[in-house]
């Protein structure tokens, strides 16, 4: 994960962490992501040291943060959860959906964000079952998985949900497969109303009740009349739902879950240059034909960018509905494959260490002396965690 540059966002969170968090009051899920990504891979979380039986070469690595917003952490999880979810996949067409809400919302979002996302979710999900559900439309029960991104390129909020929905379903009866039209789900006008109006309905019951909060600058919408006010001008709003063209196979749902799943705000490898106070990044513009273009932000606002998206502790921002809710998968893929005439039953394999996973996911050999080549690398001492009180600046 690391550039040409050697830049990675741990090096901006050791060199200006320590005066960000002296300057600005920050929530503890923030404190704990920070430190998970500047002591990512170093002594402080300890590990092992390695040597070659060939060569004699010693090799130290350092054991990783595993938190799901560090950008190193990600590879081997990503890999071992799409293995895990081919075996779900059906021999038929699956749809890219994809939900966002009207940007005016996003301060709300920003200081509520579980009740934000909870109605995302909910909204989207009963959409899609509604929708699927009409026999003016499919008449199927359909499964999907949604997918919860917080950010656009550059790095500003932009909640939305990705979604795969299967082309087709099964009956409500569950007596046979329903397919969807060839390239077609349902018309994206449709689904975007009703997901405005479930969303703006269930927005006006959290109101109601009390759950929402209106700190600061955004003091003004809890008042009832201001709040209403915003919800009806959303109301006639064009609340931006597409779907993409299916996706190509099995292959194609995979390369796109590699894509998407365990992504986060930016990658170590967007980042160009760290320095005198400012980082430019990789970023593309939508709005502007695709194009890739640099970005130079002064480090305050780059981290307080990235820390948008630290999502609520244990917060699950990758759902199943459907026929893939998790309660009742099982049964319904093998239902649902035994109706499209294509019984398998996937063996399980033996278990495997972490370096067999990574070698067969990843394709990295991290037994292979990587000096002569030859030899194989074996642990000679555990290292155990420095006590130190922060991360080296290295």
């Amino acid at each position: 994960m690391r550039t040409s540059h050697g830049v990675e966002l741990a090096y901006i969170f050791r060199q200006s962490g320590p005066e960000y968090r002296r300057t600005h009051s920050l929530p503890l899920n923030h404190l704990r992501v920070m430190r998970a990504v500047e002591v990512c891979r170093t002594a402080v979380m300890g590990g092992h040291k390695d040597k070659c039986d060939r060569c004699g070469h010693i090799e130290i690595s350092y054991n990783s943060c595993r938190n799901r917003h560090c950008p190193k952490c990600q590879t081997l999880q990503k890999e071992k959860w799409i293995e895990a979810r081919n075996e779900d996949l059906l021999p038929i067409q699956y749809f890219h959906v994809v939900f966002t809400i009207p940007s005016e919302l996003n301060p709300l979002v920003i200081m509520n964000q579980q009740i934000m996302y909870d109605l995302m979710f909910r909204s989207v999900s009963e959409t899609l079952m509604e929708l699927s559900g009409n026999p003016k439309h499919l008449g199927a029960r359909v499964g999907f998985m949604g997918v919860l991104h917080t950010w656009g390129q550059n790095l500003m909020d932009h909640p939305h949900i990705h979604c795969v929905v299967t082309g087709g379903g099964l009956s409500l009866d569950g007596n046979r497969w329903i397919s969807c039209r060839k390239r077609f789900f349902i018309p994206v006008r449709v689904i975007s109303a009703l997901f405005r109006g479930k969303f703006l309905a269930y927005l006006k019951s959290a109101f109601e009740s009390g759950d929402l909060i209106f700190p600061g600058g955004i003091g003004d919408l809890g008042e009832p009349h201001v709040f209403e006010r915003l919800r009806k001008q959303l109301y006639y709003k064009k609340w931006v739902v597409y779907c993409k063209p299916p996706f190509d196979g099995v292959e194609g749902v995979l390369q796109y879950l590699g894509r998407y799943t365990h992504r986060i705000a930016i990658s170590n490898n967007r980042i160009i240059t760290a320095e005198d106070g400012t980082v430019t990044f990789r970023w593309r513009d939508y709005s502007d034909g695709n194009k890739q273009k640099t970005m130079n932000l002064k480090v305050e606002e780059f981290i307080r960018r990235y820390l948008l998206h630290v999502l609520p502790d244990r917060y699950v921002r990758i759902r199943h509905f459907g026929l893939l809710a998790n309660r009742r998968r099982k049964n319904n893929i093998s239902l649902c494959r035994e109706l499209l005439g294509t019984c398998t039953t996937i063996a399980k394999e033996k278990k495997e260490t972490w370096q067999e996973q990574l070698l067969r996911l990843c394709g990295v050999d991290v037994t292979t002396c990587p000096v002569c080549q030859k030899g194989r690398m074996f642990t000679v001492e555990e290292l155990l965690p420095s006590r130190c009180n922060g991360p080296p600046n290295r």
